[in-house]
């Protein structure tokens, strides 16, 4: 039986899931306010000053200097800070695009931006359909594999839950026995949750039951509804998520991962796209970036090619 608080929650995540108003923030203290602390998607510009620097432009390989240009793939997931579309229904928002167009004008390229779901971004870098990705796509060992990475933030693994939630903090998947979990479908999320199923029957316990969703929106509305009893997803999406709906809670950090541009195996384009983030952090683009997304705890100190997953 749903209780009039979840209702009310739901309507709220249905109409930040279908796009929240937009706003402009022009002074320091905006800037540096957390995206969290209003309903209205951040809007200010902190790209279009951002100069070329042709030392990392130098480092793009000589085709795509002549054409000046690149296809990217971009995951919409539907709320910040991740990508959303502005109430336009045309414009794309969010750190992963801000930090992509910024890594452009760095270069001194355009980036043809082309939506694609999250699950066929990765598949399909191999096959040139695009030349790059971004989706908040964590760094494992197993994506490694197949795929090479740029890193720009450092997000990872988190819970949340409803008010009522007897879960206090999720420190062992075992606590999770027996529930409802909601995920993203092709997420790191899902493959650790399918993964360590098993732990519940080690430990005598009822299996968790995991359910994923396309969507983050169907995701929300699963434990709102009270089809499920706790979210994994990322930490930034959770935090955000959780700030603008009544009734829910953030648990707790589960794992970190770093976060980085997507590629076939074995690209050319990952030394100038280091270096550009790179650049982009010793001139303070970097940190409006986060400021800007509520999202500061998640930076790093300098970009990096595929590191090793983070195990701690």
């Amino acid at each position: 039986m749903r209780s009039s608080t979840h209702a009310s929650t739901f309507a709220l995540i249905t109409v930040a899931a279908l796009g929240l108003t937009a706003c402009g923030s022009g002074d320091a203290a905006d800037d540096a306010a957390p995206a969290a602390a209003t309903d209205k998607i951040p809007t200010k510009d902190v790209v279009s000053s951002v100069a070329k620097d042709p030392a990392s432009a130098k480092l793009l390989p000589a085709s795509v200097r002549k054409s000046g240009s690149l296809k990217i793939a971009v995951s919409v997931g539907g709320t910040p800070p991740n990508s959303t579309y502005l109430p336009d229904g045309k414009t794309i928002v969010g750190q992963d695009v801000d930090f992509a167009n910024a890594v452009a004008k760095v270069l001194g390229i355009k980036l043809d931006q082309q939506v694609a779901s999250f699950e066929a971004i990765l598949p399909a870098l191999d096959s040139g359909k695009y030349d790059l990705g971004t989706g908040n796509f964590g760094v494992t060992d197993e994506r490694r594999k197949t795929i090479d990475f740029v890193t720009y933030i450092n997000d990872g693994q988190g819970f949340a839950v409803r008010k009522d939630s007897d879960l206090k903090k999720v420190t062992d998947l075992t606590q999770l026995c027996g529930l409802n979990v909601a995920t993203g479908a092709g997420t790191t999320f899902e493959t650790t949750l399918e993964e360590n199923k098993g732990l519940c029957e080690k430990a005598g316990k009822k299996p968790y039951d995991v359910k994923t969703y396309a969507e983050p929106s169907a995701v929300w509305s699963s434990l709102q509804q009270g089809r499920s009893d706790v979210v994994m997803s990322t930490i930034n999406g959770l935090r955000y998520g959780v700030a603008h709906q009544e009734g829910l809670r953030f648990l707790n950090e589960f794992h970190r991962l770093d976060v980085g541009f997507a590629f076939k195996k074995g690209t050319a384009l990952a030394p100038a796209f280091r270096s550009a983030v790179n650049r982009l952090i010793a001139d303070g683009t970097y940190r409006k970036i986060l400021a800007k997304w509520g999202t500061s705890e998640s930076s790093i100190s300098k970009s990096q090619i595929s590191p090793p997953e983070i195990k701690d």
